[in-house]
């Protein structure tokens, strides 16, 4: 059944981190989602050429909000994704939806999405928005 194991899998992640090496790669998420590989599978349709932009997802916290467990907020910015995730965080320039529901960037679905043209980042973050939503998920951003 699906989601069966999030029970079992939460608790192992947390003796993980306790316990981890600094060699864990840190676009490795940190909690357990079972929409990850359609999150991965959908931004891998997307291309840009080179430039100064980054796309980056960010994990939000929905289980007091949603029927879902957690969503995604979309966004693009000229700054690294942890450095824009930590913004949000201290409330520079930050979409509510982050400051109070995010938990971690999601690192891996975007990582051939940084240093991308301003303008087809600006498209593609709102197309993966839209795309995100279509797989079900409950997505903030992509403006």
């Amino acid at each position: 059944m699906r989601g069966a194991d999030a029970p079992v899998i939460d608790p192992a992640l947390d003796r993980l981190w306790r316990h981890a090496a600094t060699s864990i790669p840190e676009w490795l998420p940190m909690r357990y989602v079972d929409w990850l590989p359609r999150a991965y599978a959908v931004t891998a349709r997307f291309r840009a050429p080179r430039g100064a932009s980054n796309l980056y997802l960010v994990l939000l916290d929905a289980r007091d909000h949603h029927s879902e467990s957690y969503g995604v907020y979309v966004g693009m910015s000229h700054h690294p994704p942890a450095l824009r995730f930590d913004q949000h965080k201290s409330g520079i320039r930050a979409a509510s939806s982050v400051l109070k529901r995010g938990l971690e960037v999601l690192t891996g679905p975007t990582l051939h999405l940084q240093r991308v043209n301003r303008a087809a980042a600006a498209r593609i973050e709102a197309e993966l928005a839209e795309a995100l939503r279509a797989e079900g998920l409950w997505v903030e951003g992509g403006h």
